[in-house]
């Protein structure tokens, strides 16, 4: 390769136009990315004008404001798509991956039978319709069975893969979030006074657990049952911690049974079973560093040892 005609100047024009678009990406993705506070304003905010509304249909002199079905509903339920591959325990995995939307069951079982087709066009239209496809003939049908396959299993993927990052947050902060609701019943509070408080405590730092607990504060002052809105907060995390202490809260407000003992030995299991899984993941590092080690550290020892050597036999 000549480097003789290498133009400096040009090199100058790229790493100028590099950073240029480096500091306008700085300057807007402030902007550009949502903000977790607000988005959780709003859930809360519709969810209160929900129980709101739905409390104001339960009254005698009112009258039952059916929703109105958007198209893609009736679509849905016109070519029995829900039935297909929507199961029971659906909507309750849709509140988990934090998917709140009214036509959330609809829009999952729509994707659930479109995105195969769509993945399978794309791949026909990639691989027999392109002037130069980009693999080779004997090896095209598999490739749009793999599309296909993939446009099978993506949106499970897609939802679960939701559900593993939000019970992965809700476990890194839901003993921080208990050692605040004792401090706040210890204090005095009603058990809805407190939920707001924790929650308002730690928006910053754990903002989707903030959102499930003023989910839960909205709706421990609506529902006429409190185990009702304690049950839902369960539904909507999906965590055996949560569900144990939502059923000490129950006991608790169904026997008059005091909640700061059984809060304090709930606090002290989480923060030891968070504890735990830490030093689990410490103790397995080692074991995981194996492999990267090998591939990636090994080969360049080698290099930087045998390499001199191997230049000196090559030179003689």
């Amino acid at each position: 390769m000549d480097f003789s005609r290498f133009d400096p100047s040009l090199l100058i024009i790229l790493l100028s136009v590099a950073g240029v678009f480096v500091s306008v990406l700085a300057f807007v993705l402030p902007y550009v990315q949502p903000d977790p506070m607000q988005a959780r304003l709003r859930s809360v905010t519709r969810r209160r004008e929900e129980l709101r509304v739905r409390h104001q249909e339960s009254g005698p002199r009112s009258r039952l404001r059916l929703a109105k079905p958007t198209l893609l509903s009736t679509i849905t339920d016109r070519l029995k798509l829900r039935q297909l591959f929507a199961g029971d325990e659906l909507k309750a995995k849709l509140l988990q991956a934090n998917w709140r939307d009214p036509n959330a069951v609809a829009k999952f079982a729509a994707a659930r039978a479109g995105t195969p087709i769509l993945f399978l066009l794309f791949a026909l239209l990639n691989l027999y319709g392109a002037a130069q496809p980009p693999i080779r003939p004997e090896l095209r049908p598999g490739a749009v069975f793999l599309a296909m396959v993939i446009g099978v299993y993506l949106p499970n993927i897609l939802m679960q893969n939701a559900i593993q990052k939000r019970q992965s947050a809700f476990t890194l902060g839901f003993p921080d979030a208990l050692d605040l609701l004792l401090i706040c019943v210890e204090s005095g509070l009603s058990m809805e006074a407190a939920f707001g408080r924790v929650a308002r405590e730690i928006g910053d730092s754990y903002p989707e657990l903030a959102e499930e607990l003023e989910l839960t504060t909205a709706e421990l002052a609506y529902l006429p049952d409190r185990r009702v809105a304690l049950e839902n907060l369960t539904a909507r995390t999906g965590l055996p911690a949560v569900k144990a202490v939502a059923t000490t809260l129950i006991q608790a407000d169904r026997y008059g049974t005091p909640l700061t003992a059984a809060l304090r030995t709930a606090a002290q299991e989480n923060r030891e079973h968070r504890l735990a899984m830490a030093e689990k993941k410490a103790a397995s590092l080692p074991a995981t560093l194996t492999v990267p080690m090998i591939v990636f550290f090994l080969p360049v020892l080698f290099v930087v040892i045998l390499g001199p050597t191997v230049i000196q036999v090559m030179s003689r």
